[in-house]
C-alpha cells in the first residue's frame, strides 16, 4: 500500500511538470462542453460545436491562458539558464598512468662499458 502511494506521489509532480494537468482540464472542458450542447441539439452537432473551437466555454478559455502563461515563464527560464563545468583536478589516489615500453628500446638492461678488474678481487 505504501508503494502505491509513493508511486502517486511521485508520477503526480512528473505529470504537472509536463503541462498534463491542462490536458486532464482540457477533457474535463471537452465532456462538460458535450453534455451542455447535446441538451439542446444532436449529438453529432453537439460534438461539432464542442471541437470547433468557435464557441469556447469558460474552463476551455481558463486552459488556454494557463498554457500562455506556463509558455511565458518556460521562456525566462531558458534565458536564464547557466551552464557549470566541472574540470577535476587530479587526486593523489588516482592510479599511476600505465606502463608502457616503447618499440625499439632494448628488453635486457644497458650493459656496461668497462670490463671487469683483472686478477678478481680477493675476499678478506
Amino acid at each position: 500500500m505504501r508503494a502505491k502511494i509513493a508511486q502517486v506521489l511521485i508520477v503526480f509532480p512528473l505529470v504537472c511538470a509536463i503541462g498534463g494537468h491542462w490536458a486532464f482540464l482540457q477533457s474535463v472542458a471537452w465532456l462538460g462542453m458535450a453534455v451542455s450542447y447535446s441538451q439542446n441539439a444532436p449529438l453529432s452537432e453537439a460534438l461539432r460545436k464542442t471541437f470547433d473551437g468557435q464557441h469556447p466555454c469558460k474552463l476551455c478559455k481558463v486552459v488556454r491562458e494557463g498554457k500562455k502563461s506556463e509558455h511565458k515563464q518556460a521562456c525566462l527560464k531558458v534565458e536564464t539558464k547557466l551552464d557549470y563545468c566541472l574540470v577535476r583536478a587530479p587526486s593523489p589516489l588516482d592510479s599511476p598512468p600505465p606502463f608502457v615500453i616503447h618499440p625499439g628500446a632494448s628488453d635486457s638492461g644497458p650493459l656496461r662499458a668497462d670490463s671487469p678488474p683483472t686478477p678478481p678481487p680477493r675476499s678478506a
